[in-house]
């Protein structure tokens, strides 16, 4: 039987980057497609602009939307790309250039949009039957307008949990931006080991830092997860956040208790508690036959 061929996998880098505009004026950049080395054949590609901006899902948390058109996407019909299509070779690689003119009534602060490069060819299936293969990755722009910029925001949540039955453990963040530009949130996590002091985070492979973007005018609850913890214990671990200037540290233990372990223990308390009642029963006993 024949050897179905799969599909390469590009790359695009970067996949974020800032850059600062003035109204009125052009600014250049460029993003990088990788066709890789084990790539079988020429990769095809088309490039295309789209509006880059988020919707606040029910748990405050992010879901990004590539469709709708807001103040803050004007960017991406402002975006023209140099060459949109074209083919890259195995291990070989290709920056495609973009022009951003920026109009003179462009207003200030922070504007998005996201260079996509996708792949759109046709193939046959082992069965002969025609499949289109639809492979898609972008860059985000974050894009920042000079003039009057707005910079107001608040840390709501800094939570830690107090008890888990298996790592890893799940710590959070509400953070609000008001202002008219995005802003960086900086995490730094450190985790050790309440019994012995033992240090879990920061290691060699991870500082126990992260940066997280909040969007202009909306609040986001973010999520980390911590791992390569014991699997029965109690650990110490601290957040602390950094945003426009404010800091906010929460400290606490968490226990972490699997499920066979409550029931090993629920297991001994019940036959601890059986036993003393049948010791007592017995005493009770002995005490009637005595009189």
């Amino acid at each position: 039987m024949e050897e179905e061929k799969t599909d390469n996998m590009f790359t695009v880098l970067p996949m974020s980057q800032r850059i600062k505009l003035k109204a009125g004026e052009t600014a250049e950049g460029e993003i990088t497609v990788v066709n890789p080395a084990d790539a079988t054949e020429d990769f095809t590609y088309k490039a295309a602009v789209a509006p880059y901006g988020v919707i606040e899902n029910d748990h405050a948390d992010y879901t990004i939307d590539l469709a709708g058109e807001t103040t803050r996407t004007q960017i991406s019909k402002w975006i023209k790309i140099d060459e949109p299509t074209g083919k890259i070779k195995p291990n070989e690689s290709k920056k495609i250039h973009f022009t951003i003119k920026v109009p003179k009534n462009a207003p200030a602060g922070g504007q998005y949009a996201a260079i996509s490069i996708s792949s759109n060819q046709d193939s046959k299936s082992s069965e002969g039957i025609n499949v289109k293969n639809v492979f898609e990755m972008a860059s985000i722009i974050y894009a920042t307008v000079d003039g009057e910029t707005k910079h107001e925001g608040e840390i709501l949540e800094n939570n830690i949990p107090s008890f888990i039955m298996s790592p890893p453990a799940t710590l959070g963040a509400m953070i609000s931006n008001g202002g008219n530009v995005h802003e960086d949130a900086t995490f730094v996590i450190t985790v050790s080991d309440f019994f012995t002091g033992h240090v879990i985070l920061p290691t060699e492979e991870e500082t126990g830092q992260y940066s997280e973007i909040i969007m202009p005018e909306t609040t986001r609850y973010i999520e980390r997860e911590v791992d390569n913890l014991p699997a029965l214990g109690v650990i110490k671990v601290s957040q602390t956040i950094y945003y426009q200037g404010k800091t906010s540290t929460s400290e606490g233990n968490i226990i972490i208790c699997p499920i066979w372990f409550l029931i090993l223990v629920l297991i001994t308390l019940g036959a601890i508690i059986a036993t003393v009642i049948h010791l007592i029963r017995k005493h009770h006993h002995k005490k009637s036959i005595a009189v």
